[in-house]
């Protein structure tokens, strides 16, 4: 699989990771590691945040969006 970031670019580069929004192939450059919090609780509340979190990979446009 090869970056679609990097094709869009017209370069040619192997994906090392696959964004959990989207499913974008990332090479290094494009991709942005995040530690997402967990969140757990019942419906509708009361919820907490857990101590640790989780790793993700996301492309850098998701990134942005789930930032905001």
């Amino acid at each position: 699989m090869k970056c679609y970031i990097c094709k869009e670019q017209g370069k040619d580069t192997d994906a090392v990771a696959i964004c959990i929004v989207c499913g974008m192939g990332l090479c290094m450059d494009h991709l942005v590691r995040e530690e997402i919090e967990i969140w757990e609780g019942g419906y509708p509340f009361p919820s907490k945040k857990l101590e640790k979190t989780i790793p993700r990979i996301l492309c850098v446009m998701c990134y942005e969006t789930y930032k905001k």
